[in-house]
């Protein structure tokens, strides 16, 4: 007769539950290294430069001696123009000179025509005159130096210079006339004169002259 299996009154019962460990956290990541600093000039160019050598004294090798040679002047048509320009600014051009034993002219190589006949002809007001009787010949350059100037800074722009006829002169020459036309033509006065003639009769003839004067910071 077989036997019975024993009866288990807790074998339906649900199995307790066990718990399994938890797994360890994973260590915590090493800290990045830190980036390095940029290089410096002399760094980067010691680099580009490292294991760099002279080169020989070959045949071949152009050196500072071998150059191109320098280019020769370059010129331009328009340069004499401008030139001319500079100079007629500056008082440094040359100027036309016209003159016969009672009347005498000058003005800038390059000025209007149309400029010197009005100042031939009087158009111009006189704005001041300065006069030199009884100067030497010296006396009268500073004082037509000084003059000119003067009344060019004040903006004047037509003077009239009385320079006399040279009656009491010696041998009754116009000393000062003939001056005069040389000095206002030269660069001394030039930076102030445009041009110049001999006065009409009405403002002294052939005793005196008109001087057109450039315009003062000019």
């Amino acid at each position: 007769m077989a036997k019975k299996p024993f009866n288990n009154p807790f074998g339906k019962l649900p199995r307790p539950r066990v718990d399994q460990p938890k797994p360890a956290p994973p260590p915590p990541a090493p800290p990045a290294p830190a980036a390095p600093a940029p290089a410096t000039d002399q760094e980067l160019w010691a680099g580009a430069i490292a294991g760099a050598k002279p080169l020989d004294q070959g045949a071949g090798r152009i050196t500072s001696s071998g150059a191109l040679p320098p280019p020769g002047p370059f010129h331009h048509p328009d340069f004499e123009a401008i030139d001319a320009l500079r100079a007629l600014v500056s008082g440094e051009a040359p100027f036309d000179l016209a003159d016969t034993d009672e009347y005498i002219e000058g003005r800038v190589a390059g000025l209007d025509q149309a400029i010197a006949r009005r100042l031939r002809r009087g158009d111009y007001a006189v704005q001041g005159h300065v006069d030199l009787h009884g100067m030497t010949r010296e006396e009268a350059k500073g004082a037509v130096d000084r003059y000119l100037r003067e009344a060019r800074n004040q903006g004047k722009r037509c003077v009239l210079v009385v320079h006399g006829r040279g009656l009491h002169s010696k041998d009754q020459l116009p000393v000062l006339k003939d001056a005069l036309r040389n000095w206002l033509a030269s660069a001394r006065f030039g930076r102030h004169v445009l041009a110049f003639a001999t006065a009409r009769p009405v403002d002294g003839g052939g005793g005196a002259i008109y001087v057109l004067l450039r315009r003062a910071g000019r």
